[in-house]
């Protein structure tokens, strides 16, 4: 890129169409839901359309329900310029640029999902989509690496040894259960991560949409020695609200919802047990709503989502031991 110099206007018109020029050299806007990117779920990174520069990837584009491709951070942030956006006469907007071409790519705002909080609302006509399979053919095989391993195998669903007991539970944002399940005497191991849908290898950006049939879940290894799994449910029962269906505080959909998943029969019993005592004991002034399932494939949550709240304390929930 260091090389690269920015065609006149002239040659820029000649290779781009109409909604290319117009977006990146006049600063246009595309129609949403009428682009090519905003949908698009293919694994790989975005370039600028007149450099190449790198700038966006896939695995860190979601669905903003915008209608235009949205991304929480950038690929490479040296390639990526902002400035102030004064147009709208009610309100002032931050622009994006590429750096080294120039090009208008859209607007960043601060709604974004967790970790970042932004989303970066991009046009499609200022980029240009490079597959996983051209990456290479293409001058970008630094980037191949960012998906070799990504596809997130399926956990066991085995007890992991005589000795220690497995179950996975669910009950809203992972990040403020598992911050609580994890200080737990008898607790030896907590993952966060997917479970209880049909969709293969989730994603996190996959879960947002609330379409997967995946819950936000954390899988709890424990000495039952130490924790029986009665006393696990307790802790369960009172760091959630177990009497709102497919919500937890601020987080709605599916993919909030109260389950236990167990794993053998003697859990389903105890769960059933508890659950019922829980109910009848007025600790709660609503019917539990809480699922009692049979455990499927586990899918590890990616890295940046596991013992999250250890790594930013002030980061968000909405979970607390009630009393």
């Amino acid at each position: 890129m260091k090389n690269f110099v920015k065609p006149n206007a002239a040659d820029l018109q000649k290779k781009l169409n109409s909604i290319q020029y117009n977006v990146t050299q006049k600063e246009g806007t595309e129609p949403p839901f009428k682009n090519e990117y905003w949908d698009n779920h293919e694994d790989g990174i975005y370039v600028d359309i007149v450099s190449g520069e790198p700038l966006f990837s896939s695995k860190d584009k979601y669905d903003s329900g915008t209608g235009w491709p949205s991304f929480s951070k950038p690929l490479v942030q040296e390639n990526i310029v902002t400035k102030k956006d004064r147009k709208l006469f009610f309100a002032v907007r931050t622009e994006v640029r590429s750096k080294h071409a120039d090009s208008h790519l859209g607007h960043v705002f601060e709604d974004g999902p967790k970790p970042t909080g932004l989303r970066y609302c991009m046009n499609s006509a200022s980029m240009r989509f490079i597959p996983v399979s051209k990456l290479e053919s293409e001058g970008y095989g630094e980037f191949v690496a960012l998906f070799k391993n990504d596809e997130r195998k399926p956990d066991s669903t085995t007890v992991r040894s005589e000795q220690y007991e497995t179950v996975y539970l669910a009950g809203g944002c992972f990040w403020g259960m598992e911050e609580i399940i994890r200080q737990i005497k008898g607790v030896k191991e907590t993952v966060v991560g997917y479970t209880g849908g049909n969709v293969k290898n989730p994603n996190y950006e996959m879960m947002t949409t609330g379409t997967t049939g995946h819950a936000e879940t954390v899988k709890v290894v424990f000495d039952p020695a130490v924790l029986s799994f009665e006393e696990l449910l307790g802790y369960y029962f009172r760091m959630h609200d177990p009497t709102t269906k497919n919500r937890q505080g601020n987080d709605v959909g599916t993919q909030y919802r109260s389950s236990i998943f167990y794993l053998t029969e003697a859990q389903k019993v105890t769960a059933e047990k508890v659950k019922a005592q829980v109910d009848k004991s007025g600790k709660w002034k609503a019917p539990l709503q809480t699922e009692i399932v049979k455990a499927s494939e586990f899918y590890n949550a990616e890295d940046y989502h596991q013992d999250y709240l250890q790594k930013h304390p002030q980061g968000y929930t909405c979970h607390f031991l009630r009393d």
